[in-house]
């Protein structure tokens, strides 16, 4: 069912088709949490739906920075799999899930040992039924990195990638640049929250009064995120953890999914055909902004090619439910 994205005239705005999908409503679909004890002694929450049908395959969910199960982009994706009669799963990062995580360190965005004890867990459940996978934004560049690290052994059978920062130097500084500070400012501003809440966690003890000098991307990940996570540096965290490097390593069905208008990528985040794996299809659409791809209905109630477009590539929407999305 794949067609060509083309939004009404309405929604030829980067930044609408940013924002806008936030304030999209769907009804809360019955989620079962369970909880997911790491090796080191930290833990994770995952969010099922359906979770009597895990048998017949799951779809994972990666949400992105500061992302949970009920970030817009996963409600909408839930509500279709309620629709569908699919079981799903919302992987949440350290500290996502409504309740902080033990250890001082948190998540990144090539933080994939997590995702992969997620996905042992899920084979586990499922008796080692076909899983799927779509990660967002961050999500869907940690996504991409376990995929090539991992080869043949992904566990996944087909897999999605929307929106992901796959250069995450060049996405730092286009944040900087014009509208795209906002999204900077308001993210900043809920990590620095989280990091206040575990100052006395943290081992090279930076003050609060510093914290709130950090006013950007670059200047967190190398004050904050690098050396919690074992980096030497913003600059070293984002040459391991950028998923770019990884693309041709894939070896599992997968589409990578961007919009040329995308507000929080650097046109560095593109591929070229020799950086793709022959397993792996590139899709650059003109429009979409972040995590957006409205494709019709109105401002007040929009319609959304995302699903459709995942959902259709995953073989998981079935012809006579196809109209229906």
């Amino acid at each position: 069912m794949t067609t060509v994205y083309n939004p009404p005239w309405w929604a030829r705005n980067p930044h609408l088709q940013t924002i806008l999908p936030v304030f999209s409503r769907y009804k809360d679909v019955p989620l079962w949490r369970q909880r997911l004890e790491l090796s080191d002694g930290d833990f994770i929450d995952v969010d099922w739906l359906n979770y009597q049908q895990r048998h017949q395959g799951v779809l994972l969910l990666i949400h992105g920075l500061e992302g949970s199960s009920q970030s817009h982009y996963i409600k909408r994706m839930l509500h279709h799999c309620q629709q569908l009669g699919l079981c799903a799963l919302v992987h949440h990062h350290r500290s996502c899930s409504g309740e902080m995580n033990r250890l001082a360190r948190s998540y990144h965005s090539g933080d994939t040992a997590d995702l992969r004890q997620s996905l042992v867990h899920i084979a586990g459940e499922t008796n080692h039924a076909p899983i799927y996978a779509c990660g967002y934004s961050l999500g869907g560049n940690m996504l991409a990195k376990y995929l090539g690290e991992s080869g043949g052994n992904s566990q996944i059978t087909r897999a999605v990638v929307v929106s992901a920062p796959l250069q995450l130097a060049s996405c730092a500084k286009r944040l900087t640049r014009g509208f795209s500070q906002v999204y900077q400012a308001h993210l900043l501003k809920r990590l620095r929250i989280k990091t206040q809440q575990k100052l006395s966690l943290h081992p090279h003890a930076i003050k609060a009064s510093q914290l709130n000098m950090l006013t950007s991307f670059y200047q967190f990940d190398d004050e904050i995120t690098a050396p919690l996570h074992g980096f030497t540096g913003a600059d070293d965290y984002y040459q391991q953890s950028s998923a770019l490097h990884y693309l041709k390593a894939i070896n599992t069905p997968t589409l990578v999914m961007h919009a040329k208008d995308d507000p929080f990528m650097g046109q560095e985040v593109i591929p070229t055909n020799a950086q793709l794996a022959n397993q792996v299809e590139y899709e650059l659409h003109s429009f979409g902004g972040h995590v957006g791809f409205i494709d019709g209905g109105t401002p007040w109630q929009p319609s959304f090619y995302l699903e459709k477009r995942v959902l259709s590539f995953l073989q998981l929407l079935k012809a006579n439910h196809a109209c229906t999305l």
